[in-house]
């Protein structure tokens, strides 16, 4: 079983420092961190897609705020709901 963190911020390098998100993930015992550069309400984040294409039953993903995973509703429940389905455990 793997400890995968995700942070995300909206806007590029040069504007946000995801650091902070990293530095906390690995702290809170991410064993790998996937981050991306995009909008909350992105219909597609590749990295997140990736992540959960990725883990496998009983992997656990750390998020530090639920705005991280989506600022939709609907789309949060879409990904809680892929959590489920997998078996994976979620914390934020």
């Amino acid at each position: 079983m793997k400890t995968y963190g995700y942070a995300r911020c909206s806007t590029n390098e040069d504007k946000q420092d995801i650091n902070r998100q990293i530095r906390e993930l690995k702290a809170a015992g991410a064993d790998e961190v996937i981050f991306e550069y995009e909008h909350g309400d992105a219909k597609v984040k590749k990295n997140l897609h990736m992540l959960l294409e990725t883990a496998t039953e009983g992997d656990t993903i750390i998020t530090l705020e639920v705005s991280r995973l989506s600022r939709s509703t609907h789309q949060l429940c879409e990904i809680i709901n892929t959590i489920k389905e997998k078996r994976l455990r979620l914390v934020i």
